[in-house]
């Protein structure tokens, strides 16, 4: 089954939507609220990786930042003004306060050690009124909280069998990773106005072969009843 066709099924059998169109969705509202206040838009990419949903967005940002705790290939991230290796749990003068209008953190909290701090720093380089956008997994869903359990040296290898390369295997703690806790913790770190909300997304993370597919599948499936325990979790909230 190509991948076009194990998409078209999922959306057959009512899981979804996408974690990236949420984002999309969350962030279309960002950039809304900020253009009818009439000023330039500066943007932070938290965790950049290799590719930002934020690239997309270009013509409507002024100011373009990426960071993440490991440089990118060279040209890889050729749409950005500026990079900045940032350790985002213990970097809290990477950035002066209130530089930017929004913030994006797309699939990075569960690598946070130190979520709370995480927070509180991107909550600190948020103008008053700006937004911050994440997405993570939620390890109240059963697979999710069962691949957590896995020995770091076992999930590893485990991790290079779904992501697209080894570049994109990172350690995973999930600290701060159900909807509770990050809504929590978005509070105490200064947000206000948090908007949470819950999709499947195995199938979709995992359907570079079909057999994890297929397991994403049955994990999407099971918990499409139950919003506080599917796989993915999508937020959004605005610096008090």
């Amino acid at each position: 089954m190509t991948k076009p066709r194990r998409y078209a099924l999922l959306s057959k059998l009512g899981v979804g939507p996408p974690a990236v169109d949420l984002v999309r969705g969350a962030l279309d509202r960002a950039f809304a609220d900020a253009e009818r206040h009439g000023h330039e838009i500066a943007v932070l990419d938290a965790g950049c990786g290799r590719a930002s949903v934020l690239e997309a967005y270009r013509p409507r940002i002024a100011r373009f930042v990426g960071a993440d705790i490991h440089p990118p290939t060279s040209g890889s991230l050729a749409y950005l003004d500026e990079f900045a290796a940032v350790d985002l749990c213990t970097d809290a003068d990477a950035f002066p306060a209130s530089s930017f209008d929004l913030i994006l953190s797309n699939f990075t909290v569960e690598h946070f050690a130190d979520p709370a701090a995480a927070l509180r720093h991107l909550r600190g380089w948020l103008k008053p009124g700006g937004t911050l956008v994440l997405s993570t997994v939620n390890r109240r869903h059963p697979f999710v909280w069962a691949y957590l359990a896995i020995p770091q040296r076992v999930r590893r290898p485990l991790q290079r069998l779904v992501k697209a390369s080894a570049a994109d295997v990172y350690p995973i703690l999930g600290v701060c990773n159900d909807p509770a806790s990050l809504r929590a913790a978005l509070d105490d770190a200064g947000f206000s106005a948090v908007e949470i909300q819950t999709t499947g997304h195995l199938a979709r993370a995992w359907g570079r072969h079909l057999p994890t597919y297929a397991l994403g599948l049955l994990g999407d499936l099971a918990a499409q009843s139950i919003p506080s325990r599917r796989s993915t979790i999508v937020a959004q909230a605005v610096a008090a």
